[in-house]
């Protein structure tokens, strides 16, 4: 499955919201709060076997599926090479 889907099935069952854009803002929206970055991380490093740096958690990694399986596959191709 790709990463965007993964996100987006994560999205749909740990926070129960079904109609969302891709581009749309967790924490803007409210989709996502504080609380909810933890558990998207811990999603991140257990499905794709990253390891998050503090650095990383920016919005501009966290703020929305397009923004994190962009992310995510930075982090994968940085891994791989």
């Amino acid at each position: 499955m790709p990463v965007r889907d993964q996100i987006r099935q994560f999205i749909r069952d740990s926070f129960l919201v079904d109609d969302f854009e891709d581009d749309q803002s967790f924490l803007g929206t409210g989709i996502v709060d504080s609380l909810g970055i933890v558990q998207l991380v811990a999603f991140v490093e257990s499905a794709f076997g990253l390891k998050v740096p503090d650095g990383d958690l920016l919005p501009e990694n966290f703020d929305s599926v397009s923004r994190l399986a962009a992310y995510v596959d930075r982090r994968c191709r940085g891994q791989a090479a």
